[in-house]
């Protein structure tokens, strides 16, 4: 089992169709393109967490860690993926390994049982089986639990080979879509398709954002035939071999998925974004153009920009109200991957500046993208709290963009903050999810509390004005004076 996972962690690190990692020499490539982690360590999320926020947002199946509870303790519900109708993908089921289990060898036949039992309780369509570092290390072959259990059951069981100690969080996404290749992708044709048919990879529906991207296909004919894999459904994955064009949303997650299913079923790709009314409109035009290009009505591409001028005036008008409050704002936007040129491209229309965009996470292409579209790029990678909290108390920057983590460096610097990542609880894709984002900008900057915590103290602006301290020590003292 670990050549298995050492010969599918080699292949993945040499994937063709990342550009970062072909610019590389032969000796490079061979080390990888994601340092390992330690057994046990998940800083900024392991590969086990990566392969689980990938493929989470299925939601009529059954998603199962095999491992010790913590592991699905520490990845269940980490992000606001959302769903229409069935939600079996929240149960957060685990087979919970306990040492006795380790040291006795009953990791497998624990494993079977837990599949028998969650088939038996749920009736889902299929099973995703997530294997962890402790499994992988003491060898359990849930590849061939996986096999007998759907042999016996007649329920498809998927095997995520998504060790966490192989690999960061983005090299999990692509041990997730490895095993949507291999397992699932091409098993069950859809019941019919259309000249428009398509696939968005590597959107997972956070606060429900495929809601505002679904509906501007559907005015333009265009047919998602699954979102892989926000509020997906198994049969519309398993029949996603039959789309004419894919949309790949994040090429640091499913580069590897896109290529295979390229050099497959001939299914071409582009790398595009819903964020911004700008790059909203390219992504529509792209889909349209590759459609025609496949066979789809000629007629596809006028009806696209009748389409985009419409929706795109709408959305104008209703941003018009903010410009004032927003022009010349100066903005910190910590995150990382496909948002950090994405979100910078939709800021940059609404006249607010960037102060600095982080690429933590982003690929070459990501960086490529941010100068082309920044006059003056300032890229970051990891910024300690402490220098970010300069730049804010400084004031360097009027607002910071982030996830929940750095929120409080800059509550602390009594500068406002919006949640940019997937902890957010507004949808900001799509002409109206830009209208949204806007929205929510103007507020935060708008709010008149951030004048009053900035506000000097009285004993800041007087020093006969003493700061009262009710303290038995201080009263006493006051006493005494």
């Amino acid at each position: 089992m670990g050549e298995v996972l050492r010969s599918k962690t080699a292949e993945l690190f040499n994937e063709p169709g990342c550009a970062k990692n072909q610019a590389k020499s032969e000796k490079e490539r061979k080390k990888g393109c994601s340092k390992p982690l330690v057994p046990g360590a998940a800083a900024g999320g392991c590969a086990f967490d990566g392969a689980k926020i990938a493929l989470e947002p299925i939601v009529d199946v059954v998603h199962l860690t095999h491992g010790p509870s913590a592991c699905e303790g520490n990845s269940w519900d980490n992000r606001h993926a959302a769903t229409s109708g069935p939600s079996t993908y929240r149960l957060g089921l685990t087979t919970d390994l306990s040492e006795l289990d380790i040291v006795m060898g009953n990791g497998e036949k624990r494993l079977y049982r837990a599949i028998k039992d969650a088939i038996a309780r749920y009736d889902p369509p299929a099973v995703f089986v997530y294997q962890t570092c402790v499994p992988a290390m003491i060898g359990d072959d849930i590849e061939a639990v996986c096999r007998h259990a759907a042999e016996k059951t007649g329920t498809p069981c998927i095997p995520v080979l998504s060790a966490g100690f192989s690999g960061k969080k983005n090299f999990g996404n692509k041990l997730a879509g490895e095993a949507l290749f291999k397992h699932v992708i091409g098993t069950i044709e859809p019941e019919y398709t259309t000249p428009t048919d398509v696939n968005i990879l590597g959107e997972y529906n956070i606060v429900g954002e495929i809601w505002q991207i679904k509906p501007l296909l559907e005015k333009l004919g265009i047919r998602l035939l699954a979102n892989i894999t926000g509020d997906a459904r198994y049969r519309d994955i398993a029949g996603a071999h039959r789309a004419r064009v894919n949309m790949m949303m994040c090429s640091a997650a499913l580069i590897n998925l896109a290529r295979q299913m390229e050099e497959r079923w001939g299914i071409p790709y582009f790398e595009g974004s819903f964020y911004g009314i700008a790059d909203t409109s390219a992504a529509l035009r792209t889909l349209a153009r590759m459609l025609v290009e496949r066979g789809a009505p000629e007629d596809l591409l006028q009806r696209t920009e009748v389409l985009i001028a419409a929706e795109e005036a709408r959305a104008w008008a209703r941003i018009e109200p903010y410009r004032e409050i927003l022009k010349g704002k100066r903005v910190i936007l910590y995150t990382g991957g496909v948002k950090s040129w994405s979100i910078v491209s939709a800021l940059q229309e609404i006249g607010m500046k960037i102060v600095a965009t982080s690429v933590r996470k982003s690929t070459e292409g990501d960086k490529e993208r941010i100068k082309e579209i920044m006059d003056d790029p300032h890229m970051v990678g990891s910024v300690p709290a402490r220098e970010m909290y300069a730049k804010l108390a400084n004031d360097e920057a009027d607002i910071l963009l982030s996830g929940g983590k750095t929120q409080y460096v800059g509550l602390k610097a009594r500068r406002p903050w919006l949640d940019i990542n997937q902890e957010r609880n507004y949808a900001y894709a799509g002409y109206d999810g830009t209208v949204a984002l806007v929205a929510e900008l103007a507020k935060s900057l708008s709010n008149p509390v951030w004048d009053e915590i900035r506000r000097p103290a009285p004993w800041e602006i007087s020093a006969d004005i003493v700061p009262l301290d009710c303290g038995p020590q201080s009263r006493s003292s006051l006493g005494e004076a």
